[in-house]
């Protein structure tokens, strides 16, 4: 999460992480949901990197690509313990 602060960096990792446990029918802890976001965000960030050259440094910005960061890394965790 370029350019934030940790404190503003583990408030949005928590959102991130509590939206995408949402989004994919998930139910974890707020630890495992800051740790997710903010894992989410750095994933998020790199595909994004490679796909377009470029990150976001919106806080806006920043929230979707750890959302998506972060449903795919739950995805990932699933299609390997098998449960999809």
């Amino acid at each position: 999460m370029a350019g934030m602060g940790w404190i503003l960096s583990i408030i949005l990792g928590a959102i991130a992480g509590w939206i995408a446990e949402k989004i994919m029918k998930s139910d974890h802890g707020l630890l495992t949901n800051i740790i997710l976001g903010i894992l989410g965000a750095v994933l998020g960030n790199a595909i994004l990197r490679m796909i377009m050259g470029t990150t976001t440094y919106s806080v806006l910005g920043q929230l979707v690509v750890a959302v998506i960061g972060a449903c795919i890394l739950i995805w990932g965790y699933r299609a390997i313990r098998g449960r999809t």
